[in-house]
């Protein structure tokens, strides 16, 4: 089974903390549906054999589409590859996009999952996020939304300065009492050549304080297991049912292909990446040529990707397929490397798995980096 991510990069405007690919203008919107739909026909052949079983409109803003681009970009795919009979459609959307109506048009649409950026139900957090909605349009359109929708994940952000645990828990108790069946939340962090990154730097916004980011990812796993929902991977929980299908595929290694400027794709040997320029993206679709660069991995890098994804999620390390396909003196690598985190209490090893504690979760990128092997 493989998976379609399609990259829309328009925005109505920046986010402070995005480091993501997108424009603020939408003047090569109908340029770039075009090319969309033109790459992926030109690259049937790199999932040769396979069944598509996820297609994920993703962004920037992707609920920015009309029906009809949507409609023309999934038919595309259904003419190009075979699609399993029930595959999982998501749609990345913003709460200012899905009013009423647009969200009664997108029923109409194939699209069964909706992913919204909702970020925050504080006016304050929003402004200093620079987010395009406001918090009534945040709790306006999941009203909407889950009335018509039952596949449902939104977005939450914690560590944000000047955020208390008590509002953090606030917004926890709000995204609860909608209903959704999955929840996606990430500390705030501060990427290079942002907006956010230039007001703290110029002392306009706080420093983000990592301990209290922890201190509300452990407010944030308590809550949400104790409304039955599974910490399935590091920023992901879902009621059973309900994890994405889209990216618990990225976590378990599966092959996808990815279309459109700056889309990563992956074929179990090779990653690659298509531009980060949507004039330039365009220009060489329109060439039949793919503007993309592909890195071949070598058993080092596979290794360490398997121990970063695998620890990120419920599934954990499998000792055994280390040693499968790694061979054993990998294996016997990542015991030795492992061994203080154990001791620590960060690690543990369960049914010939390695697994984070809990205590190691919010630490798990740093604790994989101890594990990976080196390219001599």
């Amino acid at each position: 089974m493989s998976g379609i991510y399609i990259h829309i990069p328009f925005c109505k405007q920046a986010c402070h903390y995005c480091d993501f690919h997108f424009s603020t203008s939408l003047k090569k919107k109908d340029a770039l549906v075009e090319a969309l739909i033109h790459e992926i026909g030109m690259r049937t052949s790199e999932t040769e054999g396979q069944v598509i079983e996820t297609i994920y409109f993703g962004g920037g803003t992707p609920s920015l589409l009309s029906n009809e681009e949507i409609e023309a970009i999934l038919a595309a795919v259904y003419k190009n590859y075979p699609v399993t009979d029930a595959p999982e459609i998501t749609l990345e959307a913003n709460p200012d996009d899905l009013t009423q109506e647009r969200i009664l048009e997108l029923k109409e649409t194939a699209i069964n999952r909706l992913s919204i950026g909702i970020q925050s139900f504080f006016e304050s957090d929003l402004k200093l996020m620079n987010r395009a909605h406001n918090a009534q349009e945040a709790m306006d359109c999941l009203t909407f939304a889950s009335q018509h929708f039952d596949n449902i994940s939104l977005d939450l952000i914690y560590g944000i300065p000047g955020a208390s645990d008590a509002q953090w828990k606030a917004n926890i108790e709000q995204a609860l009492a909608f209903g959704v069946n999955h929840i996606s939340s990430y500390a705030l962090t501060v990427e290079p050549k942002t907006a956010l990154a230039a007001f703290i730097k110029k002392g306009v916004i706080d420093q983000v304080d990592d301990e209290r980011a922890q201190q509300q990812f452990f407010i944030l796993i308590d809550a949400l297991e104790g409304q039955g929902f599974v910490h399935y991977e590091l920023s992901n929980f879902g009621k059973p049912g309900y994890f994405s299908r889209n990216n618990s595929a990225y976590w378990q290694g599966k092959t996808y292909l990815g279309i459109g400027p700056s889309a990563h794709s992956f074929n179990g040997e090779q990653r690659s990446w298509n531009i980060k320029n949507n004039t330039k993206y365009i220009e060489a679709i329109e060439q039949n040529r793919l503007p993309l660069e592909v890195e071949t991995l070598s058993v080092t890098d596979k290794y360490n990707e398997y121990v970063m994804t695998g620890l990120r999620t419920i599934w954990g390390v499998s000792l055994e397929k280390v040693r499968t396909d790694f061979g054993e003196n990998f294996e016997d690598y990542l015991l030795k490397q492992s061994d203080k985190h154990i001791k620590e209490q960060l690690l543990y090893i369960e049914n010939e798995k390695l697994k984070v504690t809990k205590k190691g979760k919010f630490l798990s990128d740093g604790i994989a980096s101890d594990l990976f092997k080196i390219n001599i």
